[in-house]
């Protein structure tokens, strides 16, 4: 496995307050890991910045030897919510629009992905379920032949047996290669899939860890494990 992103020394600040401070991280190709924290704690905003989609005002951050923000945006794809659509936009146009701006963008690995999840090309953004409309997201976000990829609350209001099928497309697409990092409050259903935990605490990466290590250290569940870094009976 070879490290596939860096982060130095990032700090971000929004209205002037302090969203993260003194951020620093590698991360190795070939994982899914977990990015978890309370709610506000900063883990959209990470995500966007190591996108390319937030401007990084102090530090820096590589993805696959690219430190450049237009070079990074080739190496990541990240989870689009589809805000920038409208709702009368159907399925069929938004995959030609990722095919169009994407040169990445594969085709056949979508149609796979659609198939298995169940969707039609056919159908507006205004008709979709939460469920389908999770099921889309993951699909584009996958269908990318990229490096790194960033799920952002992938299974949130979401019904059972859509986050069942959207867990085993990340576990059936994901490529040997890859490294996808997941943000979500379902920890519990995540965790099966995860090999590395990143913990935000404190406007920072409070804490990095391997599964393994967690379990065989700690003799906790992830879940446990997170609990209890938040009420401090777990420190560094």
């Amino acid at each position: 496995m070879t490290n596939l992103l860096r982060i130095k020394n990032l700090n971000y600040k929004k209205n002037n307050k302090a969203i993260l401070k003194d951020v620093n991280l590698n991360l190795t190709s070939g994982k899914i890991v977990g990015l978890l924290g309370e709610n506000g704690a900063g883990k959209t905003t990470l995500m966007r910045l190591i996108a390319g989609v937030n401007s990084l005002p102090e530090g820096v951050i590589t993805v696959n030897g690219a430190s450049k923000k237009r070079e990074i945006k080739q190496n990541v794809s990240f989870s689009d919510q589809l805000g920038g659509f409208s709702k009368n936009t159907k399925i069929g146009d938004i995959v030609k629009f990722y095919e169009n701006v994407y040169p990445d963008f594969v085709q056949g690995k979508y149609l796979e992905i659609a198939e298995y999840l169940g969707l039609d090309e056919g159908k507006r953004i205004s008709s979709l379920s939460t469920g389908t409309r999770g099921k889309l997201i993951i699909a584009l976000t996958l269908s990318r032949d990229t490096k790194l990829y960033l799920l952002d609350e992938p299974l949130s209001g979401i019904d059972s047996m859509s986050r069942k099928k959207i867990i085993s497309s990340i576990i059936r697409w994901k490529t040997d290669d890859s490294t996808i990092v997941i943000s979500d409050h379902y920890v519990t259903e995540i965790a099966s899939l995860l090999d590395d935990v990143i913990i935000i605490k404190d406007e920072t990466i409070y804490q990095v860890s391997s599964v393994e290590d967690i379990q065989e250290k700690y003799h906790l569940g992830v879940e446990e494990y997170y609990e209890q870094v938040y009420e401090g009976s777990v420190t560094k």
